[in-house]
């Protein structure tokens, strides 16, 4: 990055933070905080072990110092200006969730920046469901990161003491982590069984929540499937699962037929042929629906995460907060542009050539000097694929 167009962004960035676009996190003077400015080359300065004391006003220090990003811990402290962590005597966290689309199964570096962030949206519906369904939390708050992720920010204040080893478990449960298959089944004394010498038990797998209710949701899928075939095709189906001889498969396609509503229900019991699906299909089922998070994040009760509503010093865009209600329409590529970026265009010297797809548009650039709308110029200036060209 040269002179000029170090000197571009950071008077930009400043342009955007005198618009007062920033609020301050809850407990913001009990936090550390960090960020990195501009500087030229390609290493970056990070500047850290700072109260908001140190910093001064919040928006004067943003307006002022015009950061190429900024941060804020995750931990409350006594006295977060302290060099040592061990000195700012921690006191509670909210636990954070980090999902970047470079680390998911599945996307490649020949994906586009905008099926990239559409995968990791998908992912972080799964997580959202864990929280929500598995974990009752319900002080969750959204955050798009400015680049290529999202950020979960649970607030709720069961979460807040708990140490790394504790969050470990969560981080563990929600990516599916030694998980034993009979731990999710619920073992339920027959009717009628109470006071008999050796009273009988049927297993069952959760239809309600929990990773038993997503083994049984393959399993009652499946089932659903067999049920609609003919009997030939359907034995052929079940033997191609192991330990599914012809007889059990025969089984398992009355019961499909006939005592459709034992499956619905979970019972394994109804016949043993159902346990050993049910178990083929858990470690599929944990490899597809566990949550891709960055684990270090969860477990660090002194992580530092980037502060909403700032600018991202390696895309231009924002670091948005996303209400629950405008998830499912929230578009990153087009909602988190910044407005000061918008309705005028400038000169760049591109040198990384290829598609850009933002604001809703798409722009095909040349090797050489382009003008653009100033929202395409910034993001390939951060990205380090062009220069600010002369006006």
């Amino acid at each position: 990055m040269n002179e000029r167009t170090l000197a571009y962004l950071r008077g930009r960035f400043g342009d955007y933070y005198r618009g007062g676009a920033v609020d301050q996190p809850p407990d913001a003077h009990a936090r550390e905080w960090g960020y990195v400015p501009w500087t030229e080359g390609p290493g970056e300065t990070y500047v850290r072990h700072n109260s908001l004391l140190d910093l001064g006003d919040l928006d004067d220090f943003l307006a002022r110092e015009r950061p190429r990003h900024i941060y804020f811990s995750a931990g409350l402290y006594n006295d977060p200006s302290e060099k040592t962590m061990d000195g700012k005597e921690w006191q509670s966290s909210n636990l954070i969730f980090d999902l970047d689309a470079d680390h998911l199964p599945g996307t490649t570096p020949d994906d586009s920046y905008g099926e990239m962030l559409a995968a990791c949206k998908d992912a972080l519906y799964r997580l959202l469901e864990f929280l929500r369904e598995d974990f009752a939390f319900e002080k969750l708050e959204i955050v798009f990161s400015g680049s290529r992720g999202y950020h979960v920010h649970v607030h709720d204040d069961n979460v807040q003491e708990l140490d790394s080893d504790s969050r470990r478990e969560i981080v563990d449960y929600v990516r599916g982590i030694g998980l034993e298959f009979d731990a999710l089944v619920d073992e339920q004394t027959v009717a009628g069984s109470v006071g008999r010498e050796s009273p009988a038990n049927n297993r069952y797998l959760p239809t309600d929540a929990g990773w038993g209710r997503r083994v049984h949701q393959e399993l009652l899928s499946v089932m659903r499937e067999v049920r609609e075939m003919d009997q030939t095709e359907a034995v052929e189906t079940l033997q191609e699962y192991e330990g599914v001889g012809q007889k059990k498969a025969e089984t398992a396609y009355r019961f499909a037929q006939n005592r459709f509503v034992e499956i619905e229900e979970g019972n394994l019991s109804a016949h043993n042929v159902f346990e050993n699906l049910a178990e083929q299909f858990a470690p599929a089922v944990v490899a597809d629906q566990n949550a891709q998070i960055d684990e270090p994040v969860s477990t660090d009760t002194n992580r530092l995460i980037r502060l909403p509503g700032s600018l991202h010093g390696g895309s231009g865009l924002v670091v948005r907060p996303i209400s629950a209600d405008d998830l499912d329409e929230f578009d990153p590529l087009v909602d988190a542009v910044p407005e000061t970026f918008t309705g005028h265009d400038i000169t760049v010297d591109v040198t990384a050539p290829g598609t850009v797809r933002l604001g809703g548009d798409s722009f095909t650039l040349e090797e050489g000097v382009h003008s653009v709308p100033e929202y395409v110029g910034v993001f390939l200036m951060t990205r380090g694929r062009a220069e600010k060209g002369r006006e």
